[in-house]
């Protein structure tokens, strides 16, 4: 967690400390307090913005050291674009911003969380400060030496002056959880396969008792015995068994139908006999992007005492190439009953899921189910990094999940299912195969995943290209990046407040 990053809220009539941080539209007009607390200096930025060709454009910045006529050692100036195009995720977007320009230096900044219309609501000034905490999110524990900007900016302290400081705070409380479960599950991404291993990734989720959550870890005896054939073949190559790990958040009434989320946990994946090219096979640590999102999701719903009855779900494997790793050719029975030819032992992510989602759909009989997996390199072929791909079996809830991908903006794209697809995976010799063609991979997987999922309303992400080495934007500069948290709490919030 990013402790050493401090955010606060102030009065607007706070006196300024250090750098200064003001927004403008694309008239270059400031809000009141802006334009007070910039006073003379008023004209200077003017000038700056002419020879520099700022025109306010939303994100832009115009930086100023030691600007006259005010008491700062450093001006900047965000943009904020068209008032009538502002939108909730560009607040998000003006934290990051902020925080990256702020974060090279070691002095305490001052944001005056104002538009040119006039003082930021609550809620927009709470979006700017997770904004600034979700970019100053390093991942640096392994470094012995760091440089100078590195040490400067883990020692950044913003205050942001807003026009009601309870308010403020107030509507920050829940976002702050949220953003540090989107820094959990960055941090569980970007950890070495050789620290984090099934056991240990266990034993970090099972920290979320502290916030009430009730963890149940099922070790290689307990999936035994319920049959879970699928899991246990992938994880069977490695000396580090896995787990499959329960959590339930049961934050809503008593006896109420919870909604569940399912996380893939590859925790290294070599590919098994059917192994990887030696090339990159080091982002492979990132397999378990899915679960790590689970797992902070969990985070932030109980960190905010979220009042909805939650199961998290994860399936915990290494898939590696030993004497006693499974064969392209076996057939393993999964917990359904269902048998499965292996046809290509690195198509393990949804041997996984398989037993994780009807265990949970056949102990927990959820309203509905969301799983995260980063399943195919296809999906990245057809939406590249900017989407996850989507499949469900329920327009309702691909729907909700659509709308809150565009607001959060963790975006989603619908992606087809049908029983033509299913051709390309009937077996021979067993029920089902593990794989298909080439053609069509995502969507293969995804009708293989369907068929674990009963009557249970279910969607399916593959977040090959959005958990891990996607493109680095203003609130994200990791290469975990934590996607679906966000994602996902506000499917959360969203679906209960409708049904109020």
């Amino acid at each position: 967690m990013p402790d050493a990053v401090k955010v606060g809220f102030v009065p607007f009539a706070t006196a300024v400390r250090g750098a200064l941080v003001v927004f403008c539209d694309e008239a270059l007009k400031f809000g009141p307090a802006a334009t007070k607390a910039l006073g003379d200096a008023a004209a200077t930025v003017k000038r700056a913005a002419a020879t520099s060709k700022f025109k306010g454009k939303s994100a832009s910045t115009l930086d100023i050291l030691a600007p006259d006529g005010i008491k700062a050692s450093r001006l900047i100036v965000i943009g904020t674009g068209k008032p009538s195009d502002l939108k909730e995720t560009d607040l998000l977007k003006f934290g990051g911003v902020l925080a990256g320009k702020a974060g090279s230096s070691n002095e305490a900044v001052t944001v005056i969380a104002e538009l040119a219309s006039g003082a930021m609501t609550p809620e927009q000034a709470a979006s700017v400060a997770s904004g600034v905490l979700l970019r100053a999110y390093k991942f640096d524990r392994y470094k012995t030496k760091k440089k100078d900007a590195d040490e400067a900016s883990g020692n950044l302290a913003v205050s942001l002056a807003v026009s009601d400081v309870a308010a403020a705070k107030k509507a920050f409380a829940p976002g702050n959880h949220i953003v540090n479960g989107v820094v959990l599950a960055r941090e569980l991404v970007n950890e070495p396969p050789n620290v984090l291993f099934p056991a240990e990734f266990a034993r970090r989720a099972g920290e979320l008792r502290k916030l009430g959550v009730t963890v149940e870890v099922l070790d290689v005896k307990a999936m035994t015995k319920l049959g879970m054939g699928a899991l246990l073949g992938v994880s069977q190559g490695s000396v580090r068994p896995g787990r499959m790990v329960v959590m339930r958040w049961n934050g809503g009434k008593k006896g109420e139908q919870p909604v569940a989320f399912i996380g893939k946990g590859v925790t290294f994946d070599t590919g098994g006999i059917s192994i990887k090219p030696a090339g990159s096979m080091e982002d492979m640590k990132g397999d378990m992007g899915g679960a790590a999102c689970v797992v902070g999701l969990m985070h932030a719903l109980a960190g905010r005492k979220a009042k909805v009855n939650v199961v998290g779900a994860i399936g915990i494997v290494e898939n590696m190439p030993d004497g006693n790793a499974q064969r392209p050719g076996d057939i393993v029975t999964s917990m359904s009953g269902q048998t499965i030819e292996i046809i290509n032992t690195d198509a393990e992510g949804r041997l996984v899921l398989a037993d994780v989602l009807w265990y949970v759909a056949k102990k927990f009989k959820p309203k509905f189910m969301v799983d995260l997996a980063t399943l195919t390199g296809a999906i990245m072929v057809a939406l590249g990094t900017e989407y996850a791909g989507m499949f469900s079996n329920n327009d309702e809830l691909a729907e909700r999940l659509s709308t809150v991908g565009q607001a959060t903006g963790e975006r989603v794209w619908r992606m087809p299912l049908g029983p033509e697809y299913d051709k390309q995976i009937d077996s021979q010799f067993a029920d089902m195969k593990n794989t298909g063609t080439r053609n069509g991979g995502s969507i293969t997987a995804a009708q293989f995943l369907q068929r674990f999922v009963d009557d249970t309303p279910w969607a399916h992400l593959d977040i090959a290209g959005t958990a891990m080495g996607a493109p680095k934007t203003e609130i994200n500069q990791s290469w975990g990046s934590g996607y679906g948290v966000r994602l996902l709490d506000r499917l959360v919030a969203d679906y209960y407040e409708a049904k109020k």
